[in-house]
């Protein structure tokens, strides 16, 4: 039966057909926007890995329109652009005029991390906003790539407060000289920033045609309209959960400068179409780089949320206001000034799979086990022996998905809200002085499972002719992926220096060191967690994976109950079912 209200009704004096093509021009302008970025850019981390986010907000700095590429960056352009724009004053602004700004404390995240907002302007008003956010590989700082380990925001880079970085469409060369001189690897950096700049050019001049097509006021009631449809699909999306209070806590591990674990804890409660989750039970900020601000903090929640409903709702404020997130001042999901921030992506993408396992009993169908359960962010610089240059280089490593009710998770991903590429070797020994020795997925890295997690990826670094500073930002070493629903863990992180030899040295999750002549590092991502019994999954699936190299046949006994042969790949089936005979008990009815 069609309800008297559906959920999707537009206002009586909208047109529908132009209600779509307004809505689907808006999310175009900001994937072109991305496009232009991503082809004029010069590092790899934002021309291949694809780290950035373009997004339109309207007159009253409200999200409007933003494209789902790097869903990391959802809260961060909701939260940043408004105060960047309210803190610099938008009656200073001018037709061509762009702010930069990268500062923790004023709606951003890391340093790294650096937003661009454009004003559009139409018939002399101002109409609207275009903004992209995008990783530069270095941003000053203690350590090349400006991730190392650091106990203050000052040792991790520039912080830039919200200033006018281009003037009459022409970046401020003193200000850009400035910049530059403070970060390592400028080609790149210059580059990059040209490229953020000639995006919001092309979205701005999208937008204003798009004003002039239909007429500013008239656009704007569209606008309007969108996110009160926005906010009518969310609602409708959210009253579909259970109503109640869901937790679940976990811990990281050690937070850099201190073997203690850091805590996060999450209460989602559901009524009546809204959501409140509660984060006040999360550890005291540390005196290290793992806090987070509370824009990432907030991106990491609001990621989940959108992933449990129609991912046809668009992301704008619509979506936004129905989301009640409550974090406590100083702590590490709400970090004050002047705490360190570098690894608070790791805090938000623990915050993700946290999120999942708390909904879990609510939403069964819809959730996934532990993934990875890290960015793992990787950075290195020195000088190029080859070139005599200082070079940095910057990239987060894959790993395993967590598996559903459903489906196995995938290996070697960037899980959840990152979505950013695999750097491909080709690419990265062209452009940068290393030898990627192994990259390779880890053999029985999976949590086991009626439906498995994915695979964990092993990435190997040596540097001929030199010894560069050597970051790792990560975690799971110590806390693996967890298996939901009966499924087991994963295989952990491991970071090793000198792999393989009889002077291999386990890593922290965290550290900055100074690399030897020869030395090599393996990063070591975790798998994703799995779900149900291991005992229930599929033999033909389990000699699958074997033939496929995923697991052993030894683990195909052991964890599965099945027998293959170790040669030939092929299912035993009659002493599988001797061999999960004899383990009948563990298996569920």
């Amino acid at each position: 039966m069609t309800p008297d209200a559906p959920t999707r009704a537009l206002a009586s004096d909208i047109d529908p057909v132009r209600f779509e093509v307004i809505r689907n021009a808006l999310l175009a302008i900001t994937e072109e926007m991305g496009a232009t970025l991503r082809r004029a850019a010069y590092s790899t981390n934002i021309k291949t890995r694809g780290d950035f986010s373009c997004a339109f907000f309207d007159r009253d700095l409200r999200t409007i329109a933003q494209a789902f590429a790097q869903p990391s960056h959802l809260g961060s352009l909701a939260h940043i652009v408004p105060r960047a724009i309210r803190a610099y004053g938008p009656e200073r602004l001018e037709p061509g005029d762009g702010i930069l700004i990268n500062d923790p404390y004023l709606g951003g995240v890391h340093l790294n991390d650096i937003t661009l907002i454009t004003p559009v302007f139409h018939g002399g008003a101002l109409f609207g906003y275009v903004a992209n956010i995008a990783h530069h590989v270095d941003v000053g700082g203690g350590a090349p790539g400006s991730i190392g380990v650091s106990s203050e925001i000052y040792q991790e880079g520039l912080v830039i407060p919200p200033v006018r970085f281009v003037k009459g469409g022409q970046i401020d060369r003193d200000l850009f000289a400035m910049i530059r001189s403070n970060f390592r690897g400028t080609r790149e950096i210059s580059g990059d920033f040209r490229a953020q700049t000639a995006a919001n050019r092309l979205g701005a001049q999208r937008i204003e045609a798009l004003a002039a097509q239909y007429g500013a006021d008239p656009l704007a009631h569209y606008l309007e309209e969108l996110l009160r449809y926005t906010e009518r699909r969310t609602r409708a999306a959210f009253a579909e959960f259970p109503d109640g209070r869901f937790e679940a806590d976990m811990l990281m591990d050690g937070d850099g400068v201190t073997d203690e674990p850091v805590r996060l804890a999450a209460v989602v409660t559901v009524e009546r179409g809204r959501l409140a989750v509660d984060l006040t039970g999360c550890d005291d900020q540390r005196k290290s780089p793992t806090n987070a601000t509370s824009s990432q903090t907030y991106s990491g929640v609001v990621y989940v949320l959108k992933c449990l409903i129609d991912p046809d709702i668009p992301v704008n404020d619509g979506f936004y206001r129905l989301i009640d997130i409550r974090s406590r001042p100083g702590s590490v999901v709400h970090a004050q000034h002047p705490a360190a921030v570098a690894a608070g992506w790791e805090i938000a993408m623990q915050l993700c799979d946290l999120m999942f396992k708390a909904l879990a009993p609510a939403l069964p169908d819809r959730v996934v086990a532990g993934t990875k359960g890290c960015v793992c962010n990787i950075a290195f610089g020195g000088i190029n022996p080859a070139t005599g240059e200082y070079f940095t280089y910057y990239e987060t490593i894959a790993g395993g998905y967590g598996a559903t009710l459903t489906t196995d998770g995938m290996d070697a991903v960037q899980a959840h809200f990152q979505n950013t590429e695999n750097a491909p070797i080709e690419e990265t020994e062209a452009n940068y002085p290393v030898r990627i020795l192994r990259y390779a997925l880890i053999e029985n890295s999976e949590g086991g499972g009626r439906h498995r997690g994915g695979l964990g990826v092993r990435r190997d670094y040596a540097f001929p002719g030199h010894a560069p500073s050597f970051s790792i930002l990560s975690d799971k070493a110590l806390h693996a992926p967890w298996g939901l629903f009966g499924g087991a863990e994963a295989r952990p992180a491991r970071y090793v220096l000198n792999p393989d030899t009889a002077g291999a040295r386990e890593l922290p999750s965290k550290i900055t060191f100074q690399m030897a002549p020869g030395d090599v590092v393996s990063v070591q991502t975790p798998g994703g967690g799995g779900t149900e019994e291991a005992l229930e999954r599929d033999p033909a699936r389990v000699a699958a994976d074997v033939g496929q190299g995923k697991i052993s046949a030894e683990r195909a006994l052991s964890v599965y109950g099945v027998v293959v042969d170790p040669v030939s790949h092929t299912l035993d089936e009659p002493a599988t079912t001797a061999a999960r005979s004899e383990t009948l008990p563990r298996v569920r009815p």
